[in-house]
């Protein structure tokens, strides 16, 4: 019987855990895609309990108290952190073959040193006064700990009307190990579902640019200028969220007409939305490309399920689920679009319903142009993926149709400064895959060639491909 959580966690075999420990442990990470507070890096903030940096914002755990039958005072309501995290720890026990259970401990073990023992009722008030005397030390800041999991850069997840601020502010401190960049997420441009709020973004972009937006065509110009702006700041990375790509096909005087009906808050149907959002796609997409970005598309996401809860909580508070909404078609027909023009820029396809994996490794495969190695990337598992079945299914499926040596590897896709443990988690599973095979005479065992593709996997291939230094 294996001990939990010792230096061969996840690790099968001696091939296993010679590629994790000697590759894969001590590469860099780079952090491509996450959503931590740029403010909280620029300021390198302190946090003062445990509950602020790992309980709030998260609502991978909000969603198992809840299913541990926990009030939602002590989630997003007005419970002392203290009250907050003893329900964490109530719950704990009750996490056991969840992601959860692994991370908790994990992320307890590093940064914070608690070892050999496991967070629950019992243990909850020492190990919150432990770490909480951690929170206050010099390298518990949010840079400290950064620096303290060898994160050379963070790209945050921006709104186009965002000033930046923040990005700008960091990147005078001489001092910082991290490189912070900003992330273009112009998902609300395309929000004609919901007039007013689109409006309200429509005005703030109006501010934001300096350019009277009273067309389709001013609209485009107006996002074209914060472009340049990100750029000139140093974004190199942009992002969607979406249930699916759209590609209907359109005029460009409908869309002329499609715009001035939105701004004036009249009702736009839904086939008429699809086509804004279509031609949203393919003119930010021309952006990107223009300059030399990488494009990410976050798809399948069925968001705010629960009315009653975006009523009262709003968004990202964990009632969101995977949809199963057909992926191929308007795929191919968008990413075709853009390459029969060579206008397709690199691309970063992540897939949220596993029963889509070997839609997505496929869909690479048409657009690989030879121009750099892994052009078109089937990203990371992530959100409800990112745990121990999701990334191996994520994985094995990549191996099988496409070149898992040329993957981009790992992100956080987080709110928290100590989420680093799924860089570890992941190297971890991919070190014992490789191993697996080895021991199974599936593959060689060249260490040179195994370790070389590992070090690639976590941290090179990453360094190569999106050029952030």
């Amino acid at each position: 019987m294996k001990p939990f959580l010792d230096e061969s966690f996840l690790l099968d075999n001696r091939t296993a855990e010679r590629l994790y420990h000697e590759y894969a442990k001590d590469q860099p990470i780079i952090d491509y895609h996450c959503h931590l507070p740029p403010d909280q890096v620029a300021d390198n903030h302190k946090f003062g309990t445990l509950t602020q940096i790992w309980l709030n914002g998260d609502h991978y755990k909000w969603r198992a108290m809840r299913s541990n039958g926990v009030p939602e005072r002590y989630c997003t309501g007005d419970a002392s952190d203290w009250e907050k995290f003893e329900m964490w720890a109530r719950t704990v026990p009750y996490t056991l073959r969840n992601p959860l259970y692994h991370w908790t401990h994990m992320e307890l073990a590093n940064p914070f040193g608690v070892k050999g023992k496991l967070l629950n009722q019992s243990t909850a008030r020492e190990i919150y006064d432990h770490c909480n005397s951690e929170l206050a030390q010099d390298g518990f800041t949010t840079q400290g700990l950064l620096k303290h999991f060898k994160v050379l850069v963070v790209c945050s997840t921006d709104d186009p009307v965002d000033s930046l601020v923040a990005h700008q502010k960091h990147a005078k401190n001489a001092g910082a190990t991290t490189k912070l960049l900003p992330t273009w997420r112009p998902d609300k441009a395309m929000a004609l579902a919901d007039l007013d709020g689109w409006n309200l973004w429509v005005d703030k972009l109006q501010a934001a640019s300096g350019v009277s937006i009273g067309s389709f065509e001013t609209f485009l110009t107006a996002i074209k200028k914060r472009h340049d702006f990100f750029h000139q700041v140093g974004c190199r990375v942009s992002d969607h969220g979406l249930e699916q790509i759209l590609a209907d096909p359109y005029t460009a005087k409908h869309i002329e007409d499609v715009f001035a009906k939105a701004r004036a808050k009249q009702a736009v149907s839904p086939a008429e939305r699809d086509q804004f959002r279509s031609v949203m796609l393919y003119e930010l997409a021309i952006m990107d490309h223009a300059r030399g970005w990488t494009q990410q598309f976050h798809l399948g996401a069925m968001r705010n399920n629960s009315t009653r809860i975006m009523r009262t909580l709003g968004p990202d508070t964990g009632f969101d689920s995977i949809g199963d909404y057909p992926q191929a078609f308007a795929l191919g027909r968008m990413l075709d679009r853009l390459d029969s023009t060579n206008q397709l820029c690199k691309t970063i396809l992540y897939n949220l319903n596993p029963a889509d994996n070997e839609v997505i490794a496929t869909m690479l495969g048409n657009f690989q142009d030879g121009s750099c190695p892994g052009k078109i990337q089937f990203g990371a598992a992530w959100w409800f993926m990112d745990q121990k079945d999701g990334m191996e299914r994520q994985m094995n499926t990549l191996s099988a149709l496409g070149l898992i040596s040329r993957f981009v590897g790992m992100l956080t896709d987080s709110r928290s400064f100590v989420s680093y443990s799924r860089h570890e988690y992941f190297r971890r599973l991919l070190c014992n895959l490789l191993g697996g095979d080895v021991e199974k005479g599936l593959i060689p065992h060249d260490m040179e060639l195994l370790g070389n593709m590992v070090r690639d996997i976590c941290f090179r291939n990453a360094r190569d491909y999106f050029g952030f230094f």
